[in-house]
């Protein structure tokens, strides 16, 4: 554990919501739990809330260790923090797993009351749009009726932007980065691919592996793996691997798999996620990054949906970032522009694809410090 500006042994809480939750595909959740966890204070004004909207893969640590023990901090350490530029001396910070995740929250590894047996592929498709009413009734359970900010990276600022729209009064300010206001087909079809790699996986038993007691570990590999290729750019690929071998040369290793230090990056990659992260969570969702259409309700007219948000905007895009390119983070620039909201558009030289949003960048970590020391005077 390093403890330089960090925020510590933090430890993870549970939300028990009884209230039924209604969702988009017209099911209903009876009940449901959120695991989350929280950093810095909440002042007696309760007006220094900040959300932060987790990715994909991501889930409710986003910084901070769980122990003395641990080595490798939350997701997003590198942001939050005493004097970070999600400052825990002035904010107060709240991160949780989604509904339909797999590290605490109601999904697909939880029981379904109904039934008494694990919800797997059983459990309803959730959308961005039930993450943020989800995330609403968590903010209630805390009292916070305005959040300062609501900042998420790739499907984090999907979910942020929804914020926006769905609850124009709740949030002041709305940071959205490295993400798109829908996906695009080529993103849909890698969603695809990791998906048939899960599900063409012998061991997926329609998605009831686990009470099969088995795992479909290779096709969540394969599906890994197929999307760490695509959040990094060729550059940081090369700089990373090259065309290096993992051990002798290819002229030594031609009765035998060459391999490629890429090659075993990945497969240590694919490796790892498969036991640390649930099939079924996978596909709901990519799935709920395939359905996102901030402009779904408003005639496909995006600039009509942001003509309904109160908030401040600040857009943020990596030059080098393909899944989530500058071009579609200047279509919610363009938009938020064409409906009159206030908005800052930064696009941060960086060689490291989509994972740039997660990584300490100069200058990406300049624009957010100066954005949120802005925000504090505004409202602190």
């Amino acid at each position: 554990m390093s403890e330089h500006n960090s925020v510590g042994i933090v430890s993870p809480q549970t939300a028990h919501f009884d209230a039924p939750l209604a969702l988009a595909c017209g099911k209903t959740l009876n009940e449901f739990d959120l695991v989350y966890e929280t950093y810095g204070e909440l002042n007696a004004e309760k007006t220094n809330a900040i959300l932060i909207c987790h990715a994909l893969s991501g889930h409710h640590h986003a910084a901070g260790y769980h122990s003395e023990s641990e080595t490798k901090p939350g997701w997003w350490d590198t942001c939050i923090g005493p004097g970070k530029p999600i400052d825990t001396n002035v904010y107060f910070v709240v991160s949780l797993n989604n509904l339909g995740g797999c590290h605490g929250s109601t999904g697909p590894t939880s029981i379904n009351p109904e039934t008494g047996k694990l919800w797997g592929p059983d459990f309803p498709q959730v959308r961005v749009a039930d993450w943020v009413n989800s995330q609403a009734a968590l903010a209630d359970r805390l009292g916070i009726d305005i959040w300062a900010a609501v900042i998420g990276g790739s499907l984090g600022g999907m979910q942020a932007m929804q914020w926006s729209v769905q609850y124009p009064e709740r949030l002041k300010y709305c940071l959205i980065i490295a993400s798109a206001m829908d996906l695009s087909a080529q993103n849909i079809a890698f969603n695809e691919i990791a998906r048939q790699a899960i599900q063409s996986d012998p061991n997926f038993c329609a998605g009831h592996y686990r009470e099969q007691d088995t795992n479909p570990s290779q096709g969540l590999a394969l599906a890994r793996m197929v999307g760490h290729v695509t959040y990094l750019s060729d550059d940081a690929m090369a700089n990373k691997f090259g065309r290096d071998i993992r051990s002798g040369s290819i002229e030594h290793n031609i009765d035998q798999e060459v391999e490629f230090q890429v090659e075993s990056y990945l497969r240590y990659q694919g490796s790892q996620f498969s036991t640390a992260f649930d099939a079924n969570t996978y596909i709901l969702m990519t799935r709920a990054l395939d359905y996102f259409d901030i402009a779904a309700d408003f005639n496909g007219d995006p600039v009509k949906a942001f003509a309904t948000t109160k908030a401040q905007f600040l857009v943020v895009s990596f030059s080098t970032d393909w899944r989530f390119s500058p071009r579609r983070s200047r279509e919610i620039t363009n938009a938020l522009i064409a409906a009159n909201r206030p908005v800052s558009y930064a696009e941060i030289e960086a060689a490291e694809g989509h994972d740039a949003f997660l990584m300490p960048i100069p200058r990406y970590l300049d624009v957010l410090k100066a954005y949120l020391g802005r925000i504090a005077e505004d409202l602190l």
